[in-house]
């Protein structure tokens, strides 16, 4: 069963930078953000625009095989819209995802103000706990926090 959870967060930082680490900058951006996670992101298919998939190894580890792969199924600059979805990898399987897909509109508040909406759409073969999208919405919540710190450092 297919099902969604929305959230909302403000963040101190302009929406041409958030934009510009979320989507231009994403491949060197996340191992920075996310050491512990994320050892390294590369373009595995296409350039980086929309379609292209995205290939994370993940662990600190470097002989780590662990990995994941996310396709970029919506970039709209004009809109600062981008949406991932996972392909394969541990995000699915840790909690028995058949699909997960996110997406970030960004909007600005301020020259130094944005507001970023949140979505994630999952769905699940069984039966899945009370508190399913919650535990979907974690890491991004934690993704558009630490790349608002990184963005406020730089």
């Amino acid at each position: 069963m297919a099902r969604e959870i929305k959230a909302q967060r403000t963040v101190g930082v302009g929406v041409e930078a958030l934009w510009k680490g979320m989507t231009k900058d994403l491949v060197s951006v996340m191992p920075k953000i996310m050491p512990d996670i994320v050892q390294s992101v590369e373009v595995i298919e296409g350039d980086g625009g929309l379609g292209s998939v995205l290939l994370f190894k993940l662990g600190r580890d470097p002989l780590s095989k662990r990995q994941q792969t996310e396709k970029i199924v919506e970039l709209e600059e004009s809109q600062y819209r981008f949406a991932l979805q996972v392909l394969e990898g541990p995000a699915l399987t840790l909690r028995d995802f058949s699909s997960l897909t996110t997406t970030f509109q960004l909007s600005a508040i301020s020259e130094k103000e944005t507001l970023v909406d949140m979505k994630v759409e999952y769905a699940t073969e069984k039966e899945a706990a009370a508190n399913i999208g919650e535990i979907a919405m974690q890491p991004v919540l934690s993704f558009v926090q630490l790349l608002e710190k990184l963005v406020l450092e730089s």
